[in-house]
């Protein structure tokens, strides 16, 4: 039972939670404080939907730094060159990481056309249960990975032991005595640890940059994945033209090679990134408080230690998190099957040899590592001109929609085109923008770090569930031409878009409402360091989400 509340005191923030919780952090102004049980209310503001909301001692990282910071203005020059230094120490193995892990999970694709079904006695439907297998560890490892990953003081380092572990994971595949049924084994325990990478990278974007630059930053790393792609099909065309001379089966040394190179990025990453910006060794005390300044108007700092009951309720009854979760499961259906039926399309209903098969992968993929960065730096530069509507990502995202949604109905239709049906394919390679534009959304648009974290995770359990659906699609009896699932594709494709617009008008209206409020009840102006006191999008009176 909660202790009755204390009569209120005022004193200063710095005093209550030194004597309270022996933090050195500060909001930086004389507030009433009481003590509720082991919560210390520091305040209350009226959040943006009439509520009261309890400001507690429970800061964010940030709030260390951020008084110090106050003072601080950087100019210009002093914030892009700090930007370009994160940007060099952070993104080179952020990005080659991502690659990685996007060449770990297709191996299986071009494992398949290399003698993976024949060696492992696949038949009917084994191979595309095979390919959702991963999903179901994935599904699993969102439940217990993220959760992890918030409370440990050692962010990175514990990152950094769990690429390692798939990648011994995926060496493991080579084993000579995996069967079918030990294959489908390691293929849920890949999933499962990669289900961490990408929440943990939309985290690691949201400290270091702001808001406005984060699209950017996640379209080049997630664009990475073009390159795991191409240096996938490299390797696997390099290893089959040769597969007479290896004493075991080419497909396996795929694995192999795949397995060792993430455990080396593994390492890498390890002994170079830091847990979070507090410490980061590539930064002067003087660069962490220009940072800490620079990204106050996002309204979120580095991220707490706690999880936090009443957050998960809100990312729970917040609609985006359940529009990022449909658009996952409808985006992802075809993720799931092109990813695990690309290859076994190019040879059956394309009627390429394997060969050609890895050739065309690799140069399609470049698509993808091009394409991406490049309607990214579009975005970038139309937001910063201001150009109206193209200002704003999720347009760009439904462009991007439009151009996957033209190329689905090229591949289902174009019967008598072979060119116009491998161009389709490669349109295909657009998508992952719109992806990238949900991920962006959840780093800029969900405040608090408890409910980031929920509604990340939320999101892609979507996205394993959709992947876990997507190969299924593939019906062997409809092969080679897989009708049905090309029509399914263009459905989905179809639906993100309405969800994607749904999107957009609900945050457009959201900031219309509060600006309106704003002018009506303004906020508290006295609130110093409010940015940093862990609130959620719905508490923050501040905040407006970004389109």
């Amino acid at each position: 039972m909660d202790k009755q509340p204390k009569e209120p005191v005022k004193t200063s923030i710095a005093d209550t939670i030194d004597n309270e919780a022996g933090s050195l952090s500060e909001l930086n102004c004389v507030f009433s404080t009481q003590q509720h049980g082991e919560k210390i209310v520091v305040t209350t503001i009226m959040s943006p939907n009439g509520k009261e909301t309890e400001i507690t001692a429970d800061f964010d990282d940030a709030m260390k730094l951020g008084v110090q910071a106050m003072d601080i203005e950087p100019t210009p020059e002093e914030s892009r060159r700090l930007v370009r230094k994160i940007d060099l120490c952070m993104f080179p193995l952020m990005s080659l990481v991502y690659a990685i892990q996007f060449m770990d999970k297709t191996t299986i694709g071009t494992a398949a056309i290399m003698g993976l079904i024949t060696d492992l006695k696949m038949t009917g439907d084994d191979y595309s249960w095979a390919g959702s297998a991963f999903y179901f560890g994935y599904l699993g490892g969102l439940f217990v990975l993220p959760p992890l990953l918030q409370k440990t003081q050692y962010f990175m380092k514990f990152l950094c032991s769990i690429i390692m572990l798939w990648g011994l994971i995926l060496a493991l595949h080579s084993a000579p005595s995996v069967n079918y049924a030990s294959f489908i084994v390691l293929r849920c325990l890949l999933g499962f640890f990669e289900s961490s990478v990408t929440p943990a990278f939309t985290i690691i974007t949201s400290q270091y940059w702001k808001k406005e630059e984060q699209f950017l930053r996640i379209c080049i790393w997630f664009g990475f994945n073009g390159l795991g792609a191409m240096w996938g099909s490299s390797m696997a065309y390099g290893l089959y033209i040769r597969a007479g001379t290896y004493s075991i089966s080419a497909w396996k040394i795929v694995f192999l090679s795949t397995g060792c190179i993430t455990i080396f990025a593994g390492v890498l990453m390890m002994l170079h990134l830091p847990d979070s910006p507090l410490k980061a060794w590539f930064l002067t005390k003087h660069e962490k408080l220009v940072l800490t300044q620079r990204i106050r108007g996002n309204q979120q700092g580095f991220g707490n230690h706690h999880i936090k009951k009443h957050q998960i309720r809100e990312a729970l009854i917040d609609p985006r998190t359940w529009l990022y979760f449909l658009y996952c499961i409808a985006a992802n259906i075809p993720n799931g099957a092109l990813t695990n039926f690309q290859s076994i399309l190019f040879k059956s209903d394309f009627g390429y040899t394997t060969k050609k098969t890895l050739l065309v992968s690799t140069g399609i993929a470049a698509v993808e590592w091009g394409g991406l960065p490049l309607l990214g730096f579009a975005s970038y530069y139309c937001s910063k001109k201001q150009v109206k509507y193209l200002e704003s990502r999720l347009i760009w995202s439904i462009i991007s929609l439009l151009i996957t949604f033209m190329g689905m109905c090229m591949l289902a239709f174009a019967n008598d085109s072979k060119n116009a049906r491998l161009a389709g394919l490669a349109l295909n390679y657009i998508s992952p923008l719109a992806f990238i534009c949900v991920l962006a959304n959840i780093s800029a648009n969900t405040l608090g770090y408890t409910k980031k974290w929920t509604v990340s995770s939320t999101t892609l359990i979507g996205y394993a569930a959709a992947n876990l659906a997507g190969p299924h699609t593939f019906i062997s009896s409809q092969a080679p031409h897989y009708t049905g699932a090309k029509v399914a594709l263009v459905v989905c494709y179809g639906a993100c878009i309405v969800i994607i617009a749904a999107l957009y008008v609900l945050n457009a209206n959201e900031n219309k409402r509060r600006d309106k409020l704003a002018l009506e009840n303004p906020p508290q102006s006295d609130m110093k360091n409010i940015e940093f006191a862990d609130l959620t999008d719905f508490e923050n009176p501040y905040f407006r989400y970004t389109l």
